[in-house]
């Protein structure tokens, strides 16, 4: 209520108000004063108010005293229960955790003024979730009321927290929240197998490494605490089997080590442990924790295939062994029960295989061809061995073939060697080094042997000396050598190895002789350079044997020339002394010579065809008449055209046109005995033919002749 002094209750005086909330949360009674609240209101929206009120003359409106401001303040009352602005909780607790143990600290809030009254003093209790979980009333931390709670037991708990305002009195506003409080795991269960014993039965063809049961054994605890390993207990049969963890469902897969065998043995047991990873040493207390049971595992027979005896079978074999020979044999057995007979047959991939057979019931391997190590060392196939009674089980074995070398290959040179030899070189003086190569194989490694051979070790050029490490030495013997008298040597040396039987060979290495400056260094091994000036370049030497073959073929042009000239020259009288000689038909004893040969047999085609060699190759050089002692007299003319015939017909280079080749015969009365010049020993040019004018009138034609050719002859002009 407001009230001026200056008011004397006769209406004159008017109030008015302004300020925060006025005409909407306050009003004033104008001609009393009186301030009304027209809404409700709530301290936690707005604690207080600030106003101005003044009063104000009615008439002249003018303001009676000065302008006042006061301030209204809400007062509290507990009208806001606690509110828990972060529930529902969620938390989680080990098992296993002592009393008291801390949980979870809760917080409710309460809008009213907590500077007046009890109206936001909260006070927390538990309405459920007793007698597992405590809460302290004034901080609101949840611990734990009951020991050994065990999360396999029950895992998970709800409590339900009170917040009450007023100190909890009768008569205050309370809040509620839900906490979801679980129990974490520990390692506090070992792992126990449901069962003392396990059986597995297994087949007996079981591959190597493949699963042939499983075994669990159960932990209730969770996580890692519930991961188990497994571990075979030495013992029977355990050596052949091995366990492991499978991760997704802890089970213990049991495996095959190694391969089973019915006939061998039909049972196995052995012991499996099986243990946690991860031990908590405050429940060591409770006991190990680990747990064991048997496995006993029962092998099934099987039918199986044969079984060789060995994993590899290696045989050796000599080259050229007879085709047929046996050179060893594999085996293989049925082991099953009821034993079966073994078939044998080889397994073909190539055409290599086509070199061995083998005999299907005994299984002995023998050779089909001939083996030659230098082409093929080693041979290598596959046995394939089936059981009679069930061919389709089958079973392979390596079978591996050494060719064996036989000494067959006598040692050469390895290497063609360009040897050469200084002209200044000294007896005794390495020209080279040479090593030999054989194409057998001797196991032992081959020893070669060098020597020079009997015809070659008398002469005194060179020699060798074997180093006896399959290498030797070419050796001069002499002191100093000439290009001039010998350009080119040829050293055979003998070779021979040390394998059985003996093989050997001669080499023959061609030494050649070169100029040498006096470090040895070589400086030419040509023939042309014997001759020309040290230091020609290679154009130069090229230049100069071209002109030397220039002047070569003019000096051969010139002598040939002037050789046509004076054959044309002679054969212009000759020409018809030959013709008269070949047709002269009177020559001889005449038409009464009844003995004489007949010249058709030197024409006889039949005798012309039996000689097949070509003699029609002119000769490159002339050839003289060949020097005969002149025939005695009364010698058969038919023997000495014989003789003239076979020398013909032996020579590859007598034309066939040689009129000297073609005889008649004469007769053998003639006075003036034979007139061939073929026996002459002076020539044509130095004979005098004044004696054909005593012989009669029958020679009157051939005095005449020759006579004209004398006087004609230019060489005896002077």
């Amino acid at each position: 209520k407001l009230h001026s002094d200056l008011d004397k209750g006769v209406g004159t005086v008017k109030y008015t108000l302004s300020g925060d909330g006025a005409g909407t949360v306050f009003t004033i009674d104008e001609t009393t004063g009186d301030i009304h609240a027209i809404r409700s209101l709530d301290r936690e929206e707005k604690p207080f108010y600030t106003l101005r009120a003044q009063a104000v003359d009615v008439d002249t409106k003018k303001p009676l005293e000065p302008e006042s401001e006061f301030i209204i303040k809400v007062q509290d009352i507990n009208d806001n229960e606690p509110k828990f602005l972060d529930g529902p909780y969620v938390a989680s607790v080990p098992e296993m955790s002592p009393v008291g143990a801390y949980v979870l600290q809760v917080k409710a809030t309460d809008a009213d003024d907590p500077t007046y009254g009890n109206s936001a003093r909260v006070v927390y209790s538990i309405l459920q979730g007793q007698p597992y979980f405590s809460i302290d009333p004034k901080t609101g931390v949840i611990r734990t009321a009951l020991p050994n709670m065990d999360r396999e037991v029950k895992e998970q708990y709800q409590v339900l927290i009170q917040a009450k305002d007023m100190g909890g009195q009768l008569g205050g506003l309370a809040g509620t929240t839900t906490v979801n409080i679980t129990l974490t795991d520990v390692n506090d269960n070992p792992p126990r197998f449901p069962k003392s014993i396990f059986h597995l039965k297994v087949p007996e063809s079981s591959h190597v490494g493949s699963a042939i049961g499983r075994i669990r054994a159960v932990d209730p605890d969770f996580g890692k605490n519930a991961e188990i390993e497994y571990n075979i207990v030495p013992g029977d049969g355990g050596n052949l089997f091995d366990i492991t963890t499978d991760e997704n469902t802890q089970e213990g897969v049991i495996k095959l080590k190694k391969p089973l065998d019915f006939e061998t043995k039909k049972a196995y047991t052995f012991k499996v442990e099986a243990s946690n990873l991860h031990l908590d040493h405050r429940f060591h207390s409770v006991g190990p924790f680990k747990d064991t049971a048997t496995v006993k595992i029962n092998v099934l027979d099987m039918d199986e295939p044969p079984v060789f005896s060995k994993p590899m079978y290696t045989m050796e074999v000599y080259e050229d062994t007879p085709v047929g020979t046996i050179i060893g044999a594999v085996t293989a057995q049925d082991l099953d029960a009821g034993s079966s007979s073994v078939r044998y047959f080889i397994d073909w991939k190539n055409d290599v295989d086509s070199y061995f057979t083998i005999d299907a019931t005994e299984g002995t391997i023998a050779t089909n061809e001939l083996l030659d190590r230098e082409s093929t060392a080693q041979y290598n196939f596959s046995i394939i061995a089936s059981k009679v009674s069930n061919p389709l089980l089958t079973s392979k074995v390596n079978v591996i073939i050494n060719v064996l070398d036989v000494n067959e290959f006598p040692p050469e040179i390895s290497v063609p060697y360009e040897t050469s030899v200084c002209e200044n070189a000294k007896p005794g003086q390495v020209i080279q080094t040479v090593t030999a190569a054989d194409k057998d194989l001797s196991p032992t490694g081959q020893r070669f042997s060098f020597r020079l051979s009997a015809e070659a070790s008398n002469k005194p050029n060179f020699t060798v000396h074997d180093y006896r490490n399959n290498t030797a030495g070419i050796e001069t013997r002499r002191n100093g050598y000439s290009r001039r008298q010998q350009e080119l040597y040829f050293l055979p040396v003998v070779i021979e190895d040390s394998s059985y039987p003996v093989q050997s060979s001669t080499n023959t290495m061609t030494i050649r002789v070169c100029r040498c400056d006096s470090d040895g260094t070589i400086l030419s091994c040509n023939v042309e350079a014997i001759f020309l000036p040290v230091g020609l370049s290679t154009g130069a030497l090229i230049a100069i044997l071209l002109c030397i073959a220039i002047l070569l073929v003019i000096v051969v042009l010139y002598v040939a020339l002037r050789r046509q000239k004076k054959k044309n020259t002679l054969m212009t009288s000759k020409e018809d002394i030959r013709d008269n000689v070949i047709h002269y038909d009177d020559e001889g004893g005449g038409e009464e010579d009844t003995q004489a040969f007949d010249i058709g047999a030197l024409r006889n085609p039949k005798a012309i065809e039996d000689n097949k060699i070509r003699r029609d190759i002119k000769p490159d050089t002339l050839r003289f008449p060949r020097q005969r002692p002149p025939v005695e007299d009364n010698t058969d003319i038919r023997d000495f055209i014989n003789q003239r015939l076979q020398e013909n017909d032996v020579d590859p280079t007598a034309p066939p046109y040689d009129s000297l080749a073609t005889y008649a015969y004469e007769g053998n009365g003639s006075v003036a005995e034979s007139l061939s010049s073929i026996d002459s020993l002076t020539t044509e040019a130095d004979q005098d033919y004044d004696y054909l004018n005593d012989w009669g009138p029958r020679f009157k034609i051939l005095a005449d002749m020759f006579g004209e050719e004398e006087s004609y002859n230019p060489d005896k002009v002077t």
